[in-house]
């Protein structure tokens, strides 16, 4: 059962910010040293010297600021409690889409009601509770997936579309994102109503869930009070239909670098054994194979050595019995499961202490890029892949299982800046 709740949501005053283009930001955990300073000289207010600052004490000068913007009402409180209807705009090569979501208060949920496809890393949450710490604040959303097969929830919201949006802003990749603002009780009740049916499933963001949870903990044994929809019981989320055709996922590709005496040849003879190889002279081809072979076992795979476009086709199914039986099946079988543990981990030595590490691979989600790099940087290979589906997302955190790193991206990002909740908490 999922408990949502309408707050009074804060957000730049447009009399004061004249361009939310030059506030608003991608989520904290894809903002690079770069990207932090590009963000860093668009604006005095941008949302990047709350959620990722630069400066000593950094944790203490963003609640400062934050409070600083409040009372000089750079950020300003909605009188209304309300939902927010958010829209975003945006293509997957040719083709348009418009994925839909409202953004509310969640309530924090320890047990089953919410369900995480990813394992979280000691390092991010940790910085994510000292932010939330020292501002009582919750900038970046959780993105949250339920099922809706008749679009029940979207269908109450779609008048909006006609409306005059609150704000609109386009995001680093020239994606429109609108959001409007429900005060309509009858709408909220409605949602409210439709959602205590839904059960919720972590699509980005798991480290910030995890970190609401510590911090929720952490706020009892002080014997603090939560108080009013506000408080630490809840957290800033956006809710997404995983049924509506707006919602897409896309791949993310894997760029090796660092594998001691990487040989192609021998690298293929191993590969010969469990998978059939094809080549091809043009990346184009091997594209359109990949975009024609969706429900199969295949990747793609260059090298820097050569300059033809493979696909590794998965062609003995045997070879996944050498995955630990503590996986399901369904989690065999995942595409990147294959990669993680049959190709990576084991032709390759890549295993997950490397992972973590991040000694030998990198992410990237653009296939054209992550070849143009074997050019570029002293990557060996590319792995391509095509993109895990929002089903196997619901089938794998279902059965409490976690994909491996990097198995989804969910594009475009929810941005950073256009919606924050300022915690109540009684001391």
């Amino acid at each position: 059962m999922a408990e949502v709740f309408p707050f009074h949501g804060y957000h730049y005053n447009l009399a004061k910010v004249k361009d939310l283009n030059e506030v608003v930001t991608q989520p904290y955990d894809k903002i690079d040293q770069e990207l932090q300073k590009n963000y860093y000289q668009k604006s005095p207010y941008n949302i990047v010297r709350l959620i990722l600052g630069k400066e000593d004490n950094r944790y203490q000068n963003a609640a400062e600021k934050l409070q600083t913007w409040i009372e000089n009402e750079i950020i300003i409180r909605d009188q209304e409690a309300a939902f927010y209807f958010y829209t975003q705009e945006y293509f997957v090569g040719e083709n348009k889409f418009i994925r839909k979501g409202f953004v509310g208060l969640g309530k924090l949920d320890a047990g089953s009601g919410v369900k995480a496809h990813e394992n979280t890393m000691a390092g991010p949450k940790a910085d994510r509770l000292n932010l939330i710490r020292a501002t009582e604040a919750n900038f970046g959303h959780i993105f949250m997936l339920y099922s809706d097969q008749k679009s029940e929830i979207n269908n109450l919201l779609n008048d909006y579309l006609n409306k005059p949006a609150l704000f609109e802003v386009k995001d680093d990749d020239n994606n429109l994102h609108k959001v409007w603002q429900i005060v309509d009780k009858n709408i909220i009740d409605k949602i409210q109503a439709k959602m205590k049916e839904k059960t919720l499933y972590i699509a980005d963001g798991h480290h910030r869930y995890q970190t609401a949870l510590n911090f929720k903990k952490e706020c009892e044994d002080k014997g603090w009070k939560s108080v009013g929809t506000a408080g630490f019981n809840h957290r800033l989320m956006t809710f997404i239909n995983m049924d509506d055709p707006g919602l897409q996922v896309l791949a993310t590709h894997r760029l090796l670098y660092g594998i001691k005496n990487f040989n192609l040849a021998d690298f293929l003879n191993k590969a010969a054994e469990d998978f059939s190889i094809l080549e091809f002279n043009q990346k184009e081809k091997m594209y359109q194979y990949l975009d024609s072979n969706r429900a199969d076992k295949v990747f793609g795979f260059k090298t820097k050595q050569d300059n033809l476009y493979r696909v590794l086709k998965l062609k003995n199914k045997e070879i996944l019995n050498e995955i630990p039986d503590c996986f399901s099946t369904e989690y065999k079988e995942l595409a990147v499961t294959i990669l993680h543990k049959i190709i990576l981990e084991g032709y390759l030595g890549i295993d997950e202490r490397a992972l973590a590490e991040k000694t030998n691979l990198d992410y990237i989600r653009y296939r054209d890029q992550a070849l143009a790099k074997l050019d570029q940087q002293s990557y060996q290979a590319a792995f391509i892949l095509n993109p895990t589906t929002v089903a196997e997302v619901q089938n794998i955190a279902d059965q409490g299982e976690k994909m491996p790193q990097k198995s989804t991206d969910f594009y475009p990002k929810l941005l950073t800046g256009l919606i924050l909740n300022k915690l109540t908490i009684q001391k």
